[in-house]
């Protein structure tokens, strides 16, 4: 494996299971991509709606500016939250975790409730609080995380994408798999025998498959589902036995890390 890879891509969904934002340059932290999924959205008795059920919510747009976080959708204008905001607290859930968060208010309520039709509300992270991936994954390293389905970080390599899409025979764009890193310059599936990535500082380590779901059958500019790709092709070659399902790209956690770091498009790092 080349030792020198760049960062080809940098991805976040400050939504969690709505669309998100390519930054040139954005700030690493402790729990992750900064403000990647600290916002998410849950029915009446705060449980998690995503993707899986819910598969219009590929079409909300976010992007974060001027202190907001701002939402889009066809049909319903613009909602902006300030990145800060407070509000009543309440539990909510994701997967086996009850967090605290903080409800967005009734503008966002009203947003994603029309564009479900049914009841939604969008809650924000307490980040006074630590939900921690899973430690018989990580070991000695408490890696926090915000709304994401339980590690900070997943790393895709672009030419990954390429060999699964010559498998198909058909070209399906990253946005299908979610990546917030993509790296260049590797061969492909070098993600999944690589141990660490280093850049200025910052030390990320290898620490699960990152095993898929419907939601990668839909396609993320209309909303839809489309078909049993890529599952179908991935169980041909990419089904982990040991984790009941396919696996693309591998869940990644820091392990050292400088104060106010940022990742860069194009910038170089050390693979081992």
């Amino acid at each position: 494996m080349n030792p020198i890879s760049q960062i080809h891509s940098l991805h976040v969904y400050p939504v969690k299971s709505c669309a998100g934002f390519s930054p040139d340059e954005v700030l690493l932290t402790a729990t992750g991509l900064a403000h990647d999924r600290e916002w998410m959205v849950v029915d009446p008795g705060g449980r998690f709606i995503t993707q899986r059920e819910a598969p219009r919510l590929a079409l909300v747009g976010t992007a974060i500016a001027a202190g907001m976080l701002q939402l889009t959708a066809p049909g319903l204008g613009t909602v902006a939250i300030a990145v800060d905001h407070g509000g009543a607290l309440s539990e909510v859930g994701v997967w086996r975790s009850r967090v605290p968060a903080f409800d967005a208010g009734e503008a966002a309520a009203g947003f994603f409730s029309t564009w479900l039709g049914r009841p939604a509300r969008l809650v924000r992270f307490d980040a006074r609080h630590q939900r921690l991936s899973n430690r018989d994954r990580t070991g000695p390293i408490r890696a926090p995380n915000l709304f994401s389905d339980g590690y900070p970080l997943m790393v895709l390599s672009e030419a990954s994408l390429q060999d699964l899409n010559r498998r198909m025979g058909r070209e399906l764009p990253m946005n299908r798999f979610r990546p917030n890193i993509v790296l260049g310059g590797v061969e492909a599936y070098a993600e999944d025998v690589l141990q660490e990535i280093e850049a200025e500082g910052v030390r990320l380590r290898r620490v699960k498959p990152c095993t898929r779901c419907v939601i990668t059958t839909t396609d993320q500019a209309t909303g839809l589902r489309d078909g049993d790709e890529p599952l179908q092709t991935l169980r041909q070659y990419k089904y982990d036995p040991a984790l009941h399902g396919v696996v693309f790209g591998q869940n990644m956690v820091l392990t050292l890390t400088a104060p106010l770091v940022s990742l860069r498009r194009g910038q170089s790092v050390v693979v081992r």
